[in-house]
Order: structure tokens, then C-alpha cells, then sequence
């Protein structure tokens, strides 16, 4: 009898860590979760597989735990919120150390030194999206409406300077009207930051504000995107932040975004009256 392969899955917050869990589990794979007290959601205890509970900065629990499991190769799944990261962490020794050899801190930097780390103990980390292939946007207009020129020009000005921001790891959302950038994402994250450009619209009152009121939404995959941690991701509910906010065009990197929901997202923006387009990145 062939004993199944162990696969180690780091969770994070919201569904994605369940898409790679299920995925994983219908491909053969016995998988061993690796839980973030601080994010991950107690409901993966319900899915059958053995779950380990850490805090972050636990970098040697995380170790040790996979060792003792058999675990050789792991996915990371799931967004750790980067003020988290940052501002709530309270590193054991082998990750203070790891901290204090980074000359940048930002996400990529951090998660690109643990993934060194996991290999240098014999844990190879996977792409995120491995499982998922399905998911990854393809390429075209994804949903019934087709963007207007007015959103085109919004979304080939909001890629330049997405682009530019992302080379820096500063986010990979911005949110453009009628040419200007209306709010750039920092460590709030994707929906906090529709919902921020939704409120300055809000604040230009009367006839006397130039900008459209339609907002369109670019979020970007980095330029060197390491398919292992930190892949852009859109659900159902930043469709509804996108309602919310007044927001009627989404673009997209193809091949390098994931619908977190798969086809539901793109029925929610067709309910919304929202254009949702991907092109190569």
C-alpha cells in the first residue's frame, strides 16, 4: 500500500488556505496545516486534517512541527495582514535573527527569507497557486460587459503606476479616476483600500469636482511575483467593496491573479454592472 505524501500547508486568513486544503486532499496529498493563531479560521479544524495552532514569529515551531510530521514540501496559503506582520509579531530567536539580517522589511523580503530558511531544513516551499491552476485568470473581458474607452484609459494610466509602485513592494492596488490616482495600497490591504478611494470620492461634492465619479480598480501582480507567497487574490467581497465604493471596472494581471471564488466573482460583477478584464502582465 502506497502511503500518501505529506503536504504542509501554512494558513492564513480567508478561503484560500481551504481552496489549497481541498485541492490537496482530492489529489492524493495527506495534509499536515500549519495554523496562524492570529489569522487563520478555526473552521479548518472541521476539515479532516491534522492542524497545528502557532503563533506568528513561531519560525521554529513552524520547523519542528513539519520535521516531526515528515513534511519535505509546503504551500503557503492565505494573507497574513502586513501590519500584522510587522507590528504584531513576536519573534523566537531563529526569526529575530532572520529580522535582523534583512536590510529591507518588507513582505517580500521577510516571507523570501523564511522560504531560504524552510529549504536550508530541508522544506522546499511550493507556489501558492499550484493546486489551483484553474483559478489564475485567463486572458480577454471575463465578464458580460466589455470596459468603455473611458475605463481603458483609467486602467492603461492605473498599470503604469501600479507597475511603478509595485516594484518597490509598496502594493499592488490602485484605485483610478478619470486618470488620477485616487488612493494607492499600502499595508491596509486590496478592500481597504476601494473603500478608502469610495470615501474621498465622496467628499468631492458639486458640479465644481472634474473627476467622474466611476472609479476603476487595477490590482497587479509584482514584477518578479514570486508564485510562492503574497499572489494577488479577488473575491466575491472585493466585488462588493467595489459596488460599495462606486467602483465599475476591474483589471487584472492574466495568469497571475487567483479568484479566490472561482466563477461567483465574476457573477457578482456582472450583477453589479462591473467590467472585469485581464490582460498579460
Amino acid at each position: 500500500m502506497t502511503v500518501p505524501e505529506r503536504l504542509g500547508l501554512i494558513a492564513g486568513n480567508g478561503m484560500f488556505p481551504f481552496l489549497v486544503l481541498d485541492a490537496a486532499r482530492a489529489q492524493g496529498y495527506e495534509v499536515v496545516v500549519a495554523a496562524i493563531k492570529e489569522e487563520t479560521d478555526p473552521e479548518v479544524e472541521s476539515r479532516g486534517s491534522a492542524v497545528y495552532w502557532l503563533s506568528l514569529g513561531e519560525l521554529s515551531k513552524l520547523i519542528e512541527t513539519f520535521k516531526q510530521a515528515g513534511v519535505r514540501r509546503a504551500v503557503m496559503a492565505g494573507q497574513v495582514k502586513h501590519k500584522q506582520i510587522f507590528s504584531s509579531i513576536r519573534p523566537d530567536w531563529r526569526l529575530a535573527k532572520l529580522l535582523l539580517s534583512l536590510t529591507t522589511r518588507n513582505t517580500d523580503s521577510l516571507l523570501g527569507a523564511v522560504a531560504k530558511v524552510l529549504a536550508d531544513e530541508g522544506i522546499t516551499l511550493e507556489s501558492s497557486t499550484w493546486l489551483l491552476e484553474p483559478l489564475l485568470v485567463k486572458s480577454g473581458v471575463l465578464t458580460q460587459r466589455a470596459p468603455t474607452e473611458h475605463e481603458r484609459k483609467n486602467f492603461d494610466y492605473g498599470r503604469k503606476v501600479a507597475r511603478q509602485l509595485a516594484q518597490h513592494d509598496i502594493g499592488q492596488t490602485v484605485v483610478i479616476a478619470e486618470a488620477a490616482c485616487v488612493a494607492v495600497e499600502a499595508m491596509e490591504g486590496t478592500d481597504a483600500t476601494i473603500e478608502r478611494a469610495g470615501e474621498i470620492m465622496r467628499t468631492l461634492q458639486g458640479d465644481a469636482s472634474t473627476l467622474s465619479r466611476a472609479l476603476t480598480v487595477i490590482k497587479i501582480a509584482k514584477p518578479e511575483q514570486d508564485m510562492r507567497f503574497d499572489v494577488p487574490v479577488i473575491g466575491v467581497k472585493t466585488i462588493e467593496f467595489m459596488r460599495a465604493a462606486g467602483a465599475t471596472c476591474l483589471a487584472l494581471d492574466a495568469g497571475k491573479c487567483l479568484l479566490l471564488d472561482g466563477a461567483k466573482v465574476l457573477d457578482a460583477a456582472n450583477a453589479a454592472g462591473i467590467t472585469v478584464v485581464a490582460d498579460p502582465p
